[in-house]
């Protein structure tokens, strides 16, 4: 699999699963949301079958943003059976990312 690209219409559907799932909020003029890109491509091949990763890009999704009050990107919330359970902003490397994926793996 790949990461997701969600919008509003299948974004219930998205967060809405039996497994963690990490959405990003960015947007492609944002420098560390590009640089995030390649980083959650290698995350989602290492939790891949356990979590699920997705994007929204905030400018085409801003009701998205301002629902889960998206101050700043990169924002990641982990969502799990739909309703988010942690957050972290800005750029993150890749291990500490699959970190914070995995404590909800193994938090059921």
């Amino acid at each position: 699999m790949a990461v997701l690209h969600t919008n509003a219409a299948s974004f219930d559907k998205v967060i809405n699963q039996d497994v963690p799932v990490l959405v990003d909020f960015w947007a492609p003029w944002c420098g560390p949301c590009r640089m995030l890109g390649p980083v959650l491509e290698e995350v989602e091949k290492d939790v891949a079958g356990k979590a699920i990763v997705a994007k929204v890009n905030v400018d085409e999704e801003a009701d998205l943003a301002s629902k889960f009050n998206i101050a700043s990107i990169p924002t990641m919330i982990i969502f799990k059976k739909g309703q988010g359970v942690d957050r972290a902003s800005g750029y993150m490397p890749k291990e500490k990312i699959v970190e914070l994926i995995k404590a909800h793996i193994q938090a059921d």
